[in-house]
């Protein structure tokens, strides 16, 4: 049987989000915000692809109500937020390939979603398809340094690990049995 940290893990995404409309603002211009893509990487390698996903989807719709900012809030954060939980996984624990999945996905393809959604959606004229390319990769490589140094310094003092078991569901029968132990 299976003992789940679902409510830490929900605990964990809020305060992810929380901190991510707090600090967005900070360096942020129209088409670059490093923060987020700071909050985008550390989701994703704390609780994975899907919950970095959540994560940025909510922040996005909050800084969007709140901020008002445009829907750049979405397309800049969801491509890469996913793609640095797939990287992430996929070379089983590099903190360079979040780091990577971030950049291909929010520089690359978040910048070129953006160009329709900015011109068809929000009216914005004289754009083209590689107009927010520039400025997206910059704020990544910003927010991706900041993520990778935050990373390392918690793998290397052996806490990033911790934090990841401490998310996962467990067994409940091992500490049921540790537990026994513990009392005879």
């Amino acid at each position: 049987m299976k003992k789940s940290n679902y409510l830490l893990r929900l605990v964990m995404l809020a305060m992810f989000v929380a901190l991510g409309v707090v600090i967005s603002p900070i360096l942020r211009v129209e088409g670059m915000c490093p923060m987020a893509h700071l909050i985008n990487i550390t989701c994703a390698v704390f609780m994975g692809p899907a919950y970095a996903l959540l994560c940025a989807v909510l922040i996005g719709i909050i800084r969007m109500l709140i901020m008002g900012i445009p829907p750049l809030a979405l397309t800049g954060a969801v491509f890469g937020a996913t793609l640095s939980g797939i990287f992430y996984k996929l070379s089983k624990g590099k903190i360079i390939a979040a780091v990577l999945g971030e950049i291909i996905g929010t520089g690359v393809i978040g910048a070129i979603v953006s160009y329709p959604v900015m011109t068809y959606l929000w009216g914005k004229e004289g754009l083209t398809w590689f107009f927010y390319v520039p400025s997206f990769i910059c704020g990544t490589l910003i927010g991706g340094s900041i993520a990778f140094l935050l990373l390392k310094r918690l793998e290397a003092a052996g806490i990033l690990s911790k934090i990841q078991n401490s998310l996962r569901d467990t067994e409940t029968e091992k500490h049921e049995k540790n537990n026994k132990g513990a009392v005879a």
